[in-house]
């Protein structure tokens, strides 16, 4: 292996969950009268923390979205996780061939802890992430594209950030792994290669995932 951190993104990329997500989230926003559609949804807010929905949505209309938007937001998105969610193909087999051969690696996700937990536990993710390999946008003051939070990541796990590649689906997760002065590998499953431009590597198939990490560089 070529490096010292793998450093995994969470939604897209461990839990196959930005389709149900997003199409939540753009309905929710329509119902307070913010018409948004799912394609919307996937352009604006994909890879970043809630905190983003509220800038955009007041900067665009000048009206804020309800104190308790976040709570209703995410007991949506938990019902359904509980109904829908499924891992990631090809996950579960990276996550164990990295813990077999002993590379470090965690998850740094703009989900809150709450959010990461409820998805691994029902994936069955959960195995391979005890509390010190979970970190969240909720740890630090920005959310991607800032890159605080892998930065963040990489220092508790005591890793120089030119040692660390990550797994990302989005392009605000891709700027900020690159401001973070961190390899990235993007993963195009669901989302058009041209929109992770200034990533290192390109992949559309977890299973490469392993293979692209031990040859990069």
């Amino acid at each position: 292996m070529r490096y010292d951190l793998v450093i995994f993104d969470n939604d897209g990329v461990l839990v196959d969950s930005e389709p149900i997500s997003n199409r939540l989230l753009a309905g929710f926003l329509t119902e307070l009268g913010h018409p948004t559609t799912y394609e919307d949804s996937l352009r604006d807010y994909m890879g970043a923390a809630l905190h983003r929905v509220h800038d955009l949505v007041l900067e665009r209309t000048g009206r804020r979205l309800p104190e308790d938007f976040d709570d209703a937001f995410h007991q949506r998105v938990f019902a359904a996780f509980e109904r829908n969610l499924e891992p990631v193909p090809g996950a579960a087999e990276v996550l164990g061939k990295l813990a077999a051969d002993g590379v470090p690696y965690c998850v740094a996700s703009s989900g809150s802890h709450e959010r990461i937990r409820v998805g691994h536990r029902r994936t069955g993710l959960d195995r391979w992430f005890d509390d010190g390999r979970i970190f969240s946008a909720e740890d630090v003051g920005r959310g991607k594209p800032a890159p605080d939070l892998f930065l963040h990541a990489a220092a508790r796990m005591g890793v120089a950030p030119d040692r660390c590649a990550v797994v990302e689906d989005s392009a605000l997760g891709v700027r900020a792994a690159v401001a973070a002065g961190m390899d990235v590998f993007g993963f195009t499953a669901m989302t058009p290669p041209a929109v992770l431009d200034g990533a290192t590597r390109l992949f559309a198939d977890m299973g490469e995932l392993a293979g692209l990490l031990a040859g990069a560089r």
